[in-house]
């Protein structure tokens, strides 16, 4: 018996070893088990991420492969904004939009989160609050304690930063770290590709809308080219504000001719100093200018932006809009404060789109001045046929009717053709007045005010009524052919922009030594506004000659008439 006993013993040592080494051998298969799960989880995290080519899409599948891969509720991604300046876009998951509205303002990229942005390296805490760049939670903000954040590298650039927490103490393993930096190289793969999808997508619909505005201006539309311009610009920049801006009083001005978008009523028909301006720059070198931000020019020669001194502006675009003899304007396109900066690929598509336009606005001011050449053709030959065959046969009936009234003597029928004969002479002077319009002078102000004419027609949307009595191409002297061609101008765009008028009558007269310019409009009157620089510098210009400006409502209560009138002398 003892000997039995002692044989038992002999057994027991191997098999306890034997017993050891299957628990081990089972231990290894389930952590290789766990490992093949864990890889198979990153493959299944990768392939989700890669599935899509929208990038606001991609920055959510990320987030969400990356809680599920380590088992994290809480998940975000951090866009970096241009220069570390924080965040641009948090992307968020495992927090209801309703906890989110509680909570109020999304973080910023300050305290923990901002050491990632300093130190774009791999941060993992068991306990986050107790890091000293912790700056605690905001309220009704859900409790937090582990903590792993990594960098989202696409290319040579710190795109973002991946943040996943947990709740209890366990916090992240180091092979969770290693998990989510596999993720996070798929992530900087998936996207580039989504950015150069996202690009290539935008330049097809700047070059589409190219086509587009080429097609309508030369085909002609109910909106003027400019507008027509500025609005699609404010679409595809996915701007907020989009001005147009050219030269004026002697090109030492610049003017507001178009805006649209946010507060563009603010600054529509301003003027201001060219000089010092971003917009003179782009005019003199032809090189389109992005700023990061309105307010800092120092990059450029401490130009400012004059539309942000009304309009809160933050990141611009300024763009050249080229002509003929050069430069003929500039886009100016802008985002409100705050907002994402433009990219040198918007930089790139935007001033290919502004070329573009600039071509179809030459086509189309060539074109123009085809139809006008052509018109002016018609109207002489107009001219002379009133002048050789209508005026002809009316003087020859006058001469008729006036032998006819010598043989009658004073009889009321002698009385009645000799009223005949005055009607006749009436008509012919008319009809050469109308003969002297119809064949306007290549010079002279009769020319220039037909031409100031026709460029506002395209505004007013009707034809002006216009008349001239006297010698009004003899008029010379002291530029005051400029200060004319200033006032028609200026009243009937101002008549264009705030009259609402269906009907103008404008007329030129030299009568003596003095001229007179009367504007007459059936629209809503002068009102009440408060900004009327540009009647002011037409008062400056009468005053400066010894004449006068006056504005008066028309007897019915209805309409304005302006009359600006100067002496010749």
């Amino acid at each position: 018996m003892e000997e039995g006993n002692d044989a038992e013993r002999t057994f027991e040592g191997p098999r306890l070893e034997l017993d050891q080494l299957l628990a081990q051998l089972v231990d290894r298969a389930q952590d290789v088990m766990a490992a093949q799960n864990r890889l198979r989880g990153l493959l299944q995290a990768n392939r989700s991420i890669i599935g899509d080519l929208g990038l606001e899409t991609v920055l959510k599948r990320i987030v969400e492969a990356a809680c599920r891969l380590v088992d994290a509720p809480y998940g975000a991604l951090g866009v970096v904004a241009p220069e570390g300046a924080g965040l641009e876009q948090f992307i968020h998951v495992g927090i209801d939009d309703s906890v989110v509205d509680d909570i109020g303002h999304l973080p910023e990229g300050k305290g923990l989160l901002g050491l990632l942005i300093e130190d774009p390296n791999p941060i993992r805490l068991p306990d986050l609050s107790a890091h000293p760049r912790s700056v605690g939670f905001p309220a009704n903000h859900p409790p937090m304690k582990g903590f792993l954040g990594v960098p989202i590298r696409v290319r040579d650039e710190i795109f973002g930063n991946l943040y996943l927490t947990r709740l209890d103490n366990v916090g992240f393993t180091a092979e969770d770290e290693e998990l989510v930096l596999a993720l996070a190289a798929t992530a900087g793969v998936a996207i580039e590709n989504a950015r150069l999808f996202e690009e290539s997508r935008r330049r097809q619909d700047w070059l589409r809308s190219s086509t587009e505005i080429t097609h309508r201006v030369l085909a002609g539309t109910d909106v003027p080219p400019l507008r027509l311009i500025a609005e699609k610009v404010l679409e595809l920049a996915d701007a907020d504000v989009v001005a147009l801006l050219q030269p004026s009083g002697e090109g030492s001005e610049l003017e507001v001719v178009v805006s649209v978008g946010h507060g563009a009523d603010e600054v529509a028909g301003t003027s201001y100093p060219r000089e010092g301006t971003i917009s003179d720059l782009v005019m003199s070198t032809g090189e389109s200018v992005r700023l990061g931000d309105a307010q800092d020019t120092a990059e450029h020669e401490n130009r400012g932006l004059a539309l942000s001194r009304r309009l809160p502006l933050g990141p611009a675009m300024v763009l050249p809009l080229l002509g003929t003899e050069g430069v003929r304007g500039t886009v100016v396109v802008a985002r409100v404060r705050q907002r994402r900066p433009f990219t040198a690929a918007d930089l790139d598509m935007a001033t290919t789109f502004a070329s573009h336009a600039s071509v179809a606005l030459q086509l189309a001011d060539a074109r123009r001045d085809q139809q006008k050449v052509l018109l002016l053709e018609d109207r002489a030959r107009i001219a002379r046929d009133l002048h050789d065959h209508v005026i002809q046969q009316l003087f020859a009936a006058g001469m008729t009717i006036e032998g006819t009234v010598s043989h009658l003597g004073e009889t009321p029928q002698a009385a009645a053709l000799s009223r005949v004969v005055d009607s006749l002479d009436e008509a012919i002077k008319q009809i050469r007045v109308s003969i002297f319009q119809l064949r306007p002078s290549t010079e002279g102000l009769r020319s220039a005010v037909l031409e100031v004419v026709d460029e506002v027609r395209s505004s007013l949307g009707f034809d002006p009524r216009l008349s001239f009595s006297g010698p009004v191409d003899t008029v010379t002297g002291s530029n005051l052919g400029s200060d004319v061609t200033a006032v028609v101008r200026e009243v009937l765009t101002n008549v264009a922009k705030h009259a609402g008028a269906r009907r103008i009558d404008a007329r030129v007269d030299v009568t003596g030594d003095r001229l007179t310019i009367r504007v007459e409009d059936d629209g809503k009157g002068i009102g009440a506004a408060t900004r009327r620089s540009g009647l002011g510098n037409l008062r400056s210009r009468a005053e400066q000659r010894g004449g006068e400006l006056t504005l008066a409502t028309k007897d019915d209560g209805t309409g304005t008439v302006v009359t600006w009138s100067v002496p010749l002398h």
